[in-house]
């Protein structure tokens, strides 16, 4: 046995998504990490072991303009241009380099920790070390730093620690919660094992294990969906254990979990109801990915109310968009359906209170042990908005580090500084301007090549019949005069819209009426009708145009996406079966689905012209959608001919570092392993090739390059600083999309 001593900033127990980027964020501000794993590889419940989807505030596609940014987003993309066909290894592969990339890391795998030395009285405690055993290397190894992270899911680095804590649901009294029960309790959310299948080409039999469940003496397949082309995630409902101790019932859990498994393949294979001869298991999980244990108290407890009511806290950090999903007790086995949904109107936030221990002084945590009640952990569990809370928690405890404060402290003194360090890193914040003093595009005048003015689709290249409510989302930016649509009229009719405000600048249903309007049309293809709809909105804004039923008309589409440009259909369908979810029908966002449109607008002309994608966009504070676009966008480009954004200073300045953050369309639902097939590698409106100039003397001299890029956000730090009072952004080159787009232009002198 080998002991050892490891010395850090910061240590990082548990390496899931949140762990993961936790341990990043604090690495890429500076501080030095230990990053403590328990198993052989990165990624939680997401890594090969586990092949739990990441899921995340797109909700599968119900949220709009929701796709996280920052590290998670960084891994979602770049997963996306090297596994689109979502292989567990190469996603393991992805999520490792990402952790592999930065230096200040220190990995440790296959390391349980499971001691904890911490001080001082009930209410007031300190970490003063962890210790973790490596398995296969016989290391005991004491890790001792300023600020630690428990990222572990199941909290125990914390509860070793001291740390406050609930486990269960909370009574529906104490938090004004009409989802909790009325009377508080132990019960939590399941443990879940997934299997794969494949297709054989020749035909495979299938005998039993002795353990496996006879489900047909079960409840299982008259109240559950059992497909035998389905695997992995679909099976998400196989799930056991809310009504034990899902940490210490965790093998008496698996084994039943097994048992189902095998269960249900022999009921596949050969109950003689499915086409499965040639079907065979490719591979079945072992280590129950586990949902819910215990909940960290910290400053403020999130909420059902908060997450429905999409409170702006002040100390915002992270947003989600999942809904709440609840699951009965009694899993696979209850009566229920196998999970329930509540959404709010839109993205919801998360506040850095809610990630610190409300009595240990130097414990943050991140995941699914933050601090929220049962109802609103429904949401947060899921592992992409997991992983931006750990960036979240990660920067937190870096700018502890560096200030020598608590997190406490942090949120009383430096909440601003602590928001616009994670702004400049692209994170996951939403509704907060980007206000960097030293940000020198701040004071710079900013000028394109071209822009789009009008808010137009023209190209028609599909029609549709107009048989349901039909919605179009525009930005209007400063106002509206009329919208103009394409249409097929099989017979004289009269054309009925609604135009309706979203209030909320992160939400994308209608939500006020503005105002109505109706024409006649006469018999005809390819109309260009015009609605009058006079508004002038008290600042920039989006429009949500309905469009109401009428089965005389077809609309026409467009296969070209306009950024900014989102359609909807209304309908009560419930997208997948009543025996899985039961999705209240009158959330808007349910109603209002845009699936069957992606990437496939209506036609549609909106007057007056636009500033909704100028160049000043790039340097406006924002860097996501936000009741508008928020970037800039050139005109459709011509081969050959690159367009341009620049930026010029009235005296020269020294210029060192450039950060340029492209559009990758966040309103593009990514997934790391096989919930849907995206299309693409690389997100088409991202910019592959470019060339930043500065102007020096008066020679155009070239700071930085790329011709292969598939990246969001880009920092060129110049080998030295240059003195010049003009640089120029050159757009050779888009993946696939046709106009120049660019989110967010950064210069800093150091």
């Amino acid at each position: 046995m080998k002991f050892e001593l490891v010395k850090s900033d910061i240590t990082v127990i548990g390496g899931g998504l949140a762990g993961v980027c936790a341990a990043v964020a604090a690495a890429r501000l500076g501080q030095t990490v230990s990053l403590v794993n328990n198993r052989p590889v990165l990624g939680g419940n997401s890594s090969s072991e586990v092949r739990v989807w990441v899921c995340g505030a797109t909700a599968h596609g119900t949220q709009r303009y929701a796709r996280e940014t920052g590290i998670m987003g960084e891994m979602f993309v770049e997963n996306q241009f090297r596994n689109p066909d979502g292989n567990p290894y190469l996603w393991d592969l992805v999520v490792l380099e990402t952790v592999r990339a930065e230096p200040n890391i220190t990995l440790f795998l296959n390391t349980d920790v499971h001691e904890v030395e911490a001080e001082g009285a009930e209410e007031d405690r300190i970490m003063k070390s962890v210790t973790g055993w490596m398995m296969g290397s016989e290391r005991k190894i004491r890790f001792e730093s300023d600020m630690y992270i428990d990222c572990t899911g199941d909290g125990l680095a914390g509860f070793l620690a001291g740390a406050k804590y609930r486990i269960g649901r909370e009574a529906a009294a104490e938090y004004n919660e009409d989802w909790a029960p009325e009377t508080a309790d132990d019960i939590t959310l399941g443990s879940t094992l997934l299997f794969y299948t494949k297709e054989a080409d020749r035909p495979v039999k299938y005998i039993p294990p002795s353990f496996a469940k006879d489900i047909t003496q079960t409840a299982i397949p008259m109240k559950r969906v059992i497909r035998s082309g389905d695997s992995g995630c679909h099976y998400w409902w196989i799930e056991w254990g809310g009504e034990l101790d899902t940490v210490h019932d965790n093998e008496r859990i698996r084994d039943e979990l097994w048992s189902v498994i095998y269960g249900i393949w022999d009921y596949i294979k050969n109950s003689g109801n499915f086409d499965a001869d040639r079907m065979t298991l490719e591979w079945v999980g072992s280590l129950p990915g586990k949902r819910e244990y215990r909940r960290f108290t910290g400053d403020y407890m999130l909420n059902q109310n908060d997450i429905i009511g999409q409170v702006p806290f002040t100390d915002r950090i992270a947003f989600g968009g999942w809904s709440i999903d609840l699951h009965p007790p009694q899993g696979m086995y209850s009566a229920e359906s196998g999970s329930k949904h509540l959404f709010s109107d839109g993205i919801y936030h998360i506040p850095f209170r809610s990630l610190y221990s409300s009595n240990v002084s130097n414990l943050m945590f991140a995941g699914r042990d933050i601090s929220a009640t049962h109802v609103a952990f429904g949401t947060t569990r899921v592992m992409a908005t997991c992983a931006v809370i750990g960036e979240a928690a990660g920067s937190g405890a870096a700018l502890c580090v560096q200030k020598g404060i608590s997190p406490r402290a942090l949120h009383r003194d430096h909440m601003n500084d602590l928001q616009q360090t994670m702004l400049r890193q692209d994170a996951s914040i939403i509704g907060i301007v980007a206000d960097d003093p030293y940000d020198l595009a701040k004071s710079a005048r900013i000028t394109a090549s071209s822009t789009t003015t009008k808010v137009s689709l023209t190209d028609s290249t599909y029609t549709h019949p107009l048989d349901k409510e039909l919605g179009i989302l525009f930005p209007v930016n400063p106002s509206l005069e009329s919208v103009a649509l394409l249409i097929d009229a099989v017979k004289a009719a009269t054309l009925e819209v609604e135009l309706w405000h979203t209030d909320k600048g992160e939400n994308y249903v209608p939500k006020q009426m503005v105002t109505e309007a109706s024409v006649s049309v006469a018999e005809g293809t390819g109309q260009w009708v015009k609605l009058d709809l006079a508004w002038q909105p008290e600042a920039a804004c989006n429009a949500f145009l309905i469009i109401k039923a009428n089965e005389a008309i077809q609309l026409h589409g467009s296969d070209s996406p306009m950024t900014g440009v989102l359609c909807f259909e209304k309908g009560p369908k419930p997208i997948v079966s009543t025996l899985l979810e039961d999705r209240q029908p009158d959330q808007p966002v349910v109603q209002w689905s845009m699936r069957r449109w992606n990437r496939k607008p209506l036609c549609l002309q909106v007057t007056p012209n636009t500033e909704a994608y100028a160049a000043a966009a790039v340097a406006d504070g924002y860097i996501r959608p936000f009741a508008g676009p928020h970037l800039w966008m050139s005109e459709p480009m011509t081969p050959g001919k690159p367009e341009w954004l620049q930026l010029e200073w009235a005296e020269e300045q020294s210029i060192a570092e450039i950060h340029v953050t492209f559009n990758d369309d966040v309103n593009e639902d990514l997934i790391n392993l096989h919930h849907h097939r995206t299309a693409f590698e690389a997100i088409p409106e991202l910019v592959r090739a470019y060339r930043i100039e500065a102007l020096i003397g008066e020679e155009w001299i070239t700071l930085a390059e790329e011709k292969h890029n598939h990246k969001r956000k880009k920092v060129h730090k110049l080998s030295r600083s240059t003195t010049s009072h003009t640089i120029r952004l050159w757009i050779d080159e888009t993946n696939g999309g046709p106009r120049a787009e660019v989110a967010e232009i950064r210069v800093y002198a150091l």
